[in-house]
């Protein structure tokens, strides 16, 4: 049986934590940033999870899950 490639994007956005969730930067903080409160970019800062329902697909995007 033949390996499964990891997603070359998927493996530059995302990244595993030690207690097996994934890691996610979070989204609206690339551009447009004057209209946004201070507060806001802030809190878009921190590191985001993706969602339980996305894990399992995303770990097969990741080539760490079945």
């Amino acid at each position: 049986m033949p390996k499964i490639k990891t997603n070359s994007s998927a493996k530059k956005r995302f990244k595993l934590t030690g207690t097996g969730r994934i890691a996610r930067k979070s989204a609206f903080k690339s551009h447009i940033l004057t209209k946004k409160s201070k507060k806001r970019k802030r809190n878009l800062t921190k590191t985001a999870y993706v969602s339980e329902a996305d894990t399992p697909n995303m770990k097969i995007l990741l080539g760490i899950g079945k």
